[in-house]
């Protein structure tokens, strides 16, 4: 294993994920597999450098189910005690194995709004990832209120946006 990434996500969750070299797995190439939580990397006792055992979870999802050879001197990982994203500190709420930002901070600002903008939640065309990325990147939005306040001036700003684009994503938030 390469490295652990963690990403925070809508909720404010922290998620940890395997990064390693790529392996050919139930059909597919992997490179990435989910640890899941905190208390799953401790007790596989999961650390960077560690060659570790990958399956396909319900046939789709990649996650760490083992370790097969730990380095010599090798540490277990340790979550972060400061949110990857904002830097606030994360809690560890009463029953529950994941840690969490409690703060609105950026990453889950991203994430909500990708979601509130998804086809299953209000379906706004042209308001995928990398538009919302940059929406909160050039602090245009906070939260998915913020998208109504939009104005065309502020869409020409983000980068591979003309006129018709810019348009055409305000009458897609509008209806």
């Amino acid at each position: 294993m390469r490295n652990i990434e963690v990403t925070v996500g809508r909720t404010g969750v922290l998620t940890p994920t395997a990064v390693f070299d790529p392996i050919f797995l139930a059909g597919t190439s992997v490179s990435r597999a989910s640890l899941h939580n905190g208390d799953i990397i401790a007790n596989l006792g999961v650390g960077i450098g560690d060659t570790i055992k990958v399956r396909k979870a319900g046939d789709i999802i990649p996650e760490v189910i083992g370790v097969v050879h730990h380095p010599e001197n090798a540490e277990p990982y340790r979550m972060p005690t400061a949110c990857p994203s904002c830097g606030a500190p994360v809690v560890h709420l009463e029953d529950e194995a994941a840690l969490r930002c409690v703060w609105e901070c950026p990453a889950q600002s991203l994430r909500n709004i990708i979601h509130f903008a998804s086809r299953d939640a209000m379906d706004i065309d042209g308001l995928g990832t990398a538009v919302a990325t940059q929406l909160v990147e050039k602090d245009l939005v906070h939260s998915a209120a913020d998208l109504y306040d939009l104005t065309l001036e502020q869409l020409l700003t983000l980068e591979k946006f003309k006129e018709k684009s810019a348009t055409n994503l305000l009458h897609a938030i509008e209806n």
